[in-house]
C-alpha cells in the first residue's frame, strides 16, 4: 500500500464517527448531488444489470440510497473502521474493505459504480491506473458516476481537506481521464461550492461502450 493510502485510511478510522453524524441526512440538504444519484440509478436500473457498488462508501449512506432505489447495491471501502460502521448501521446490506484500484469485483460484472467525493485523495499520476480498475468491473452498457471538488485552473489543486490531503480537478481534465480509460462521459453538473473552500461540486456520467 503506498503511503498516501496509509495515511488516508488512518485519517478516516479516527473520524468514523463524526463523519458519519456529518452525513447522517443522506443527501437531504444536498439537492444536486441527490438527484444526480436518482439518475445514476435509473439509468443502471434500465441497463437490466441492478448490481452496483459503492466505491468509497464511508459509512454506507449512499450505498443504503442506490437499494432504496431499486439497485443491487454493496459497499466498499479502504478504512476497516467506516466498513465496521457500515455494516453495523445497515446489516442487510454488504460492505467489504478494499482499494479502488485493486476491487474484489470479477470483469464486467457490475451496471454501475457511484464514487461519490472517494478518488478526490488519489494522486493525479496514480488516477489513470484506478479509473482504468473500475472499466475493468463495469459491464459493456455500465455507468459510472464520479463526483469531486472541481476547480476552473487548468490543473489539479492539492489542498488540505479536512481530513486527509485532496486534490480538486478541472471538469474537463478529468473527463479526458475517463475518456482516456475507456468510458464515454456524456453527462456532467457543476454547481456552486456547498463548503468554504469554493471549489465547484462536480459530477460526472459516463459509460463504458
Amino acid at each position: 500500500m503506498t503511503g498516501h493510502q496509509d495515511e488516508t485510511r488512518t485519517a478516516y478510522d479516527g473520524v468514523v464517527e463524526l463523519y458519519a453524524s456529518m452525513f447522517a441526512d443522506r443527501l437531504e440538504t444536498q439537492p444536486f448531488s441527490r438527484n444526480m444519484i436518482g439518475t445514476f440509478a435509473e439509468l443502471v436500473r434500465g441497463t437490466g444489470n441492478p448490481r452496483a457498488a459503492d466505491v468509497g462508501c464511508g459509512p454506507g449512506h449512499l450505498t443504503a440510497m442506490l437499494h432504496e432505489l431499486g439497485l443491487d447495491a454493496f459497499g466498499l471501502d479502504l478504512s476497516p473502521g467506516m466498513v465496521e460502521h457500515a455494516r453495523r448501521a445497515h446489516p442487510t446490506l454488504r460492505f467489504d474493505e478494499a482499494r479502488m484500484e485493486a476491487l474484489p469485483v470479477e470483469d464486467a460484472a457490475l451496471g454501475g459504480i457511484l464514487a461519490h467525493y472517494s478518488m478526490i485523495h488519489t494522486p493525479p499520476g496514480e488516477l489513470p491506473a484506478l479509473l482504468a480498475e473500475q472499466v475493468r468491473v463495469l459491464a459493456p452498457g455500465g455507468l459510472l458516476l464520479v463526483s469531486f471538488f472541481g476547480t476552473d485552473g487548468p490543473e489539479p489543486i492539492r489542498f488540505d481537506h479536512k481530513v486527509a490531503p485532496a486534490y480538486s480537478w478541472p471538469a474537463d481534465r478529468f473527463a479526458g481521464l475517463l475518456a482516456e480509460a475507456g468510458l464515454v462521459p456524456f453527462a456532467r453538473l457543476l454547481h456552486d461550492p456547498a463548503s468554504e473552500r469554493g471549489f465547484l461540486d462536480t459530477h460526472l456520467l459516463a459509460r463504458r461502450p
